[in-house]
């Protein structure tokens, strides 16, 4: 009976508009379907049986690869033996286990971990605990939340209230009340073709302050920032620039929320980017990488003061007044641990140290192909920056999309930026491949 139900992923399907897909040219996707069937380590297959090598880890979360054998079994295991138990009032023993496991991989003193289905869930998990935690200390005034121009932070309305990336604001309303934005550190005019971090922007860490003269401190709950923007196309902070945000929020009793979605679980070289950067925020949001894609599963890291500040009051009183049904599934917790054992046993967490040099060399390889105008990268994370048509952005992204596809590639666009991240398995000539495949593409245009 299984086996019905895996043949019909190996073929396209016979009708394709019911589903409505989510950030996708609908119309445009149905006249050329780009159809996965299979996937193992590296590779993806699509419906006609060709091998597509994956140049995004799925969609920046498959970081151990696709298929692993200790992942698999892991959760067809737990399906026969729990599917499913509710943590309301009661429990199971894996969401335990896990935050044991997480906590001793996370900086300190994020010791505490809120479990979400999701990125989007997990940012709107730390906004409400944020708000929350200020008014459990006596500061209920503040309610202000203040996210950064290009930011994406999901797409619950917590998350696009405080992202910066105007078509997931535009169409929705105005969003929360009482949100600011800090300017992107996209300079491409001062920092084109810099290799991992940019030299200049600093400065703009400074937005904070003002920020905080204009609407003043005591309004202020959180702050929000991706470490490295992902998703907008890989943009780095210049060196200090999140050492510098840190220090405003510590001086003006600011909780700050490090978004690690995308940077979590390796892809920049350490568990964590709070812990290459060596800055500390008071709380992270992270999912994707938790499963390696495998289970749908989010985690907020919460440190010990703002868990503890909602510790009061009677033994029976609900602490917060928040959670979803799937909160620590049991089947994503047994898709996380096992994925944590496969990062643990491969050194996969820093393996992308060893590989950044090669990856940077490579990416960088491709600067004077026709209408690159600037290259990012850093740890295992890269973005190709093209010159849009005239009247007509994000058309050359889409081309590279298309082609890259076509010639057996997995890229990722935003507009007319490439992005790269491939799983932490990748070697020496998975990265040759990436990047002479993409030259290939790039001639073509």
């Amino acid at each position: 009976m299984a086996d019905h139900y895996a043949a019909q992923n190996r073929s396209a399907p016979a009708a394709m508009e019911a589903f409505w897909m989510p950030f996708t040219a609908n119309r445009q996707f149905r006249d050329t379907p780009r159809l996965l069937a299979s996937a193992e380590g590296m590779y993806y297959r699509d419906v006609d049986g060709r091998q597509i090598l994956d140049g995004t880890a799925g969609l920046w979360c498959c970081n151990a690869g696709h298929a692993r054998p200790r992942i698999v079994e892991a959760v067809a295991r737990q399906v026969a033996t729990l599917d499913f138990a509710p943590n309301f009032q009661m429990g199971s023993p894996l969401p335990f286990v896990l935050a044991e496991r997480l906590k001793a991989i996370a900086p300190r003193p994020l010791d505490h971990v809120f479990y979400t289905n999701s990125g989007s869930e997990s940012v709107d998990t730390a906004l409400k605990i944020a708000i929350a935690y200020q008014r459990a200390r006596g500061e209920g005034q503040r309610v202000r939340l203040i996210g950064r121009e290009k930011a994406y932070h999901g797409v619950g309305f917590g998350g696009i209230s405080v992202g910066g990336l105007p078509n997931n604001r535009k169409w929705f309303g105005t969003g929360l009340p009482g949100v600011d934005h800090l300017r992107h550190t996209l300079d491409i005019g001062r920092n084109a073709f810099s290799r991992g971090l940019p030299p200049h922007g600093v400065e703009l860490a400074e937005d904070l302050e003002r920020l905080v003269q204009l609407h003043d401190a005591s309004t202020i709950a959180a702050v929000i920032v991706e470490p490295i923007a992902g998703s907008a196309g890989v943009i780095l902070p210049p060196p200090g620039y999140l050492q510098r945000i840190r220090e405003i929020c510590s001086r003006h009793g600011i909780v700050l929320i490090f978004d690690e979605v995308i940077t979590g679980f390796g892809r920049v070289g350490e568990p964590f980017a709070a812990q290459r950067f060596g800055v500390t925020p008071d709380m992270m949001t992270t999912a994707k990488g938790l499963t390696s894609g495998c289970v749908p599963m989010g985690a907020v890291f919460v440190s010990t003061d703002i868990h503890d500040a909602f510790m009061q009051g009677p033994d029976n009183a609900i602490d917060l007044f928040h959670g979803y049904t799937y909160t620590g599934h049991p089947l994503a917790c047994a898709a996380a641990l096992a994925a944590l054992d496969t990062y643990e046993e491969e050194g996969l967490l820093t393996r992308a140290r060893g590989l950044e040099q090669y990856w940077e060399d490579g990416l960088h390889a491709l600067r004077g192909k026709p209408h690159v105008v600037d290259i990012r990268n850093f740890g295992l994370i890269g973005a190709v920056e093209l010159a849009p048509e005239d009247g007509r952005p994000g058309a050359r992204g889409y081309q590279v999309l298309e082609r890259a596809f076509r010639k057996g590639l997995l890229v990722r666009t935003t507009g007319d930026t490439v992005a790269l991240s491939p799983p932490l398995i990748v070697e020496r000539h998975h990265i040759d491949d990436i990047f002479s495949m993409l030259g290939e593409v790039l001639d073509s245009l």
